[in-house]
């Protein structure tokens, strides 16, 4: 990275308005701010406001709750340490006799610590030195100036909040899908054509039909039958033929444009299923059902029938104009003057609804994730008795969408109105303009009459073309949401030349692993060697960094530093569904489809028998009670299984992990949420489940682990401790205070159990 030389000018932070006449009264003559962090939690973890600055020549503070400023001036030895834990950052400040303060802050506060603390080293390098400050050039966003990676180009705060207009020609992108219907496609473009030029045909039949037949027939002359047969047998052809060929096109590409909307959500969802996890943490399950569901039925809509009648009305236009010329050009000149003025009205506001349906789309949203919320959720609403919230939230969500619809109206409603007046205008001049013609001589009364025809059928086609507008509009907002989803590269990448994966011995190796969600460092230099058929117990507080191990493992997520190897090959040289087949996965909330039990347990493997299901469910403990429902392994168990109880569900999910006969086994906290009996079923079923394999358990209640191989204790990222649960109490290190901690808890929860029990009797 080069090194620049950094001017020590005034302000060289900028700092929030609240303390900027107090610090200014703190700061030395000549001395300036190079960096502040505002600090919000004081000691007891309370929300309070405190500040630490950074300058030249020393480090201030003022601590959350307190008014006296301390300070710490330079000297050799200061060192100072950023770290989080639990969803709560640190920042301490040492010297070579100890630690001299901390302060403790929201992660939301994470960018400014990481500023402040990259900069202690070289302000302090400099101060004891006496030599101008250098600073590696620092790699920042140009926008919001929050750090960024070394390979990293686009910055996740701006990317949040930035909403790019839909542009029409995002539309054009769709022919990706329909290109496979190309054929269908030509054929329903070319009786598109010939049913346009069906429809030409009465209006110049009416020319003669009115010279010939009724002007002689009403200044006295005999009406020539003849001549009445043909034209009449005429117009009567072209009637139907138009008919055959308007039924022919449009079915023709009503077929070809169903085809393209399910082509486009078939891919939309598989593309859905490939993304990463890190993907659908930062979104709502509303909002993706809204564009794969809605949006791309719009799309749909648009292509079979609104785009069909622009095409036709393209056609109808051209033509009209092409035999007005052909009959008289200066009538045909007065009768397209208000085509400009049109045209010009609709690159008027077609900006103004391009953005406006994109906001549309995205306040509704905001509607359908409220009811994508609160309907899986409704035995959690209906328990804290929150229907009147749920309802406002709604309601205010509605009126949101009603609001910004209003504002759009507005637009839309003075424009329909004003093309269709320069439409009647329009005709209204040819009338002058034709009955002044026919005055000198110029045209006859029939060339009069297929003009007003023609120009009926012009201005209506052009009042439907500027309606296609927002339409349009409408369109393109909704491919421009569906091609982010088909825009977004996953996080965790199939390889180009995936290596085969074929007998899996499960030797596991972790070799200096880090992870970071953002600027969050959540895992550090984890190295760990696990055996095949070995079982390890991952311990530790909550936000040790234990589940994203195991997310890693699993390759949910990828390393951001080392690697994960299995049987010697690192995991991302495997193609994803090939590795993954190979783990088995209990978690602590099991998920159930709406379907039947076995279903359920046949999900890993759909083509199991139902003798191979029901051998999964008696080594889970499973089978006693699904026999004892209704319809037995075909009774159907409501959405997300709530039509059983938390251990059957469980012990489901461990039949559905048994059935795949998985290598790697992981148990995320398998019995967090059930009874003492109900773990002890659970247990037996885990134990026939761990035979044999490879197995990573999670565990809160650290007695559930004793019978692992191995204990892993990580604390803030890192592995602190590894042994048997002996050795490691033996140690009274890491592990022995958490397992002390909790047999506290226990002794307390025994306690409090029996004296109400004395109480009750």
């Amino acid at each position: 990275m080069i090194k620049t030389q950094l001017a020590l000018e005034p302000s060289r932070t900028e700092l929030p308005e609240v303390w900027r006449s107090e610090v200014q009264n703190q700061l030395s003559t000549g001395e300036n701010v190079l960096s502040a962090l505002e600090v919000d939690l004081d000691a007891k973890l309370h929300f309070a406001k405190g500040i630490v600055l950074l300058t030249e020549r020393r480090i201030m503070a003022r601590a959350p709750g307190q008014t006296v400023w301390q300070q710490w001036a330079y000297r050799r030895g200061m060192s100072l340490k950023l770290h989080d834990h639990a969803g709560v950052g640190h920042l301490e400040l040492f010297d070579q006799q100890g630690r001299l303060d901390a302060w403790r802050f929201t992660l939301g506060q994470n960018l400014q610590a990481l500023r402040l603390s990259e900069l202690f080293a070289p302000v302090l390098d400099s101060h004891l030195s006496g030599q101008p400050l250098l600073r590696e050039e620092e790699h920042a966003c140009p926008t919001c100036k929050a750090p960024l990676e070394p390979d990293q180009e686009e910055c996740p705060i701006c990317t949040k909040v930035v909403h790019t207009p839909p542009s029409t020609w995002t539309l054009f992108r769709l022919w990706r899908f329909a290109k496979p219907y190309r054929w269908p496609l030509l054929a329903g473009f070319l009786l598109m054509l010939a049913s346009t030029g069906a429809h030409m045909i009465p209006p110049y039949l009416s020319m003669p039909l009115m010279d010939n037949v009724l002007i002689p027939y009403q200044n006295g002359k005999p009406v020539d039958t003849h001549l009445v047969f043909l034209y009449m047998s005429g117009l009567t052809a072209s009637a139907v033929l138009a008919w055959v060929l308007g039924w022919g096109k449009t079915y023709v590409l009503a077929l070809v444009s169903e085809r393209i909307g399910a082509d486009l959500r078939t891919t939309t969802y598989e593309h859905l299923l490939r993304l990463s996890l890190e993907y659908f943490g930062g979104k709502r399950t509303g909002d993706l059902m809204s564009r794969i569901g809605s949006e791309s039925d719009r799309i749909c809509v648009f292509l079979s029938l609104h785009l069909l009648d622009f095409a036709s009305d393209c056609l109808m236009i051209i033509m009209t104009g092409v035999i007005l010329f052909t009959i008289d050009p200066w009538l045909a000149i007065v009768t397209l003057a208000p085509l400009p003025f049109i045209a010009w009205l609709i690159h008027l506001v077609r900006d103004r609804l391009r953005t406006g349906f994109e906001k549309i789309d995205r306040v509704w949203g905001e509607v359908t994730n409220v009811l994508a919320d609160t309907i899986p959720g409704i035995r959690v609403v209906k328990a804290f008795a929150q229907e009147a919230r749920e309802a406002n939230r709604f309601r205010t969500a509605n009126k949101h969408n009603l609001a910004v619809n209003d504002r759009l109206n507005k637009v839309w409603s003075l424009f329909s109105p004003t093309v269709s007046f320069l439409t009647e205008l329009g005709i209204l001049v040819i009338w002058v303009f034709g009955i002044w013609q026919v005055s000198k001589s110029h045209i006859t009364v029939g060339v009069l009459t297929a003009f007003v025809t023609y120009s009926t059928r012009f201005y209506g086609r052009l009042d439907s073309m500027s309606r296609i507008v927002s339409v349009t509009q409408k369109s393109a907002s909704a491919a421009k949401r569906i091609f982010d989803i088909l825009d977004h590269v996953s996080s965790v990448p199939e390889p180009v030349n995936p290596a085969k994966l074929e007998k899996v011995e499960g030797n596991i190796t972790l070799r200096e692993v880090g992870f970071r969600y953002g600027n969050r460092a959540v895992n550090r230099g984890v190295s760990l060697d696990i055996k095949a058929g070995e079982m390890i117990g991952l311990v530790g507080h909550s936000g040790s960094g234990k589940s994203t191990l195991v997310n890693l493992i699993c390759r949910f997520y990828d390393v951001a530093e080392g690697a994960i190897l299995l049987d010697g090959k690192d995991i991302r040289s495997f193609a994803v569904s090939d590795y993954r087949r190979n783990i088995g996965l209990v978690l602590q909330e099991p998920f159930l489809f709406f379907g039947t039990i076995a279903e359920n347990i046949a999900y890993g493997k759909p083509d199991a028998t139902r003798a191979e299901i029901i051998a999964a469910a008696r080594a889970a403990h499973a089978h006693e009670f699904i026999l004892r429902l209704p319809q037995g392994y075909d009774s159907m168990v409501g959405e997300r299984g709530q039509g059983l109880s938390g251990g059957e569900r469980q012990r489901i999910s461990i039949a559905r992990a048994l059935l795949i006969d998985p290598r790697i086994l992981i148990l995320d906290e398998a019995t967090a949420s059930v009874d003492s009996e109900t773990e002890k079923e659970i247990q037996k079923a885990l134990d026939n489940l761990v035979a044999g394999r490879t197995t990573i358990a999670i565990a809160h209640r650290l007695s559930t682990l004793q019978r692992a191989n191995r204990l892993v204790v990580m604390d803030r990222g890192k592995v602190v401790e590894e042994g048997p649960h002996d050795e490691l109490m033996a140690k009274e290190g890491a592990y022995y205070r958490l397992y002390q901690a909790q047999a506290r808890n226990v002794d307390t929860d025994l306690d409090d159990t029996a004296r109400k029990r004395y109480d009750d009797n």
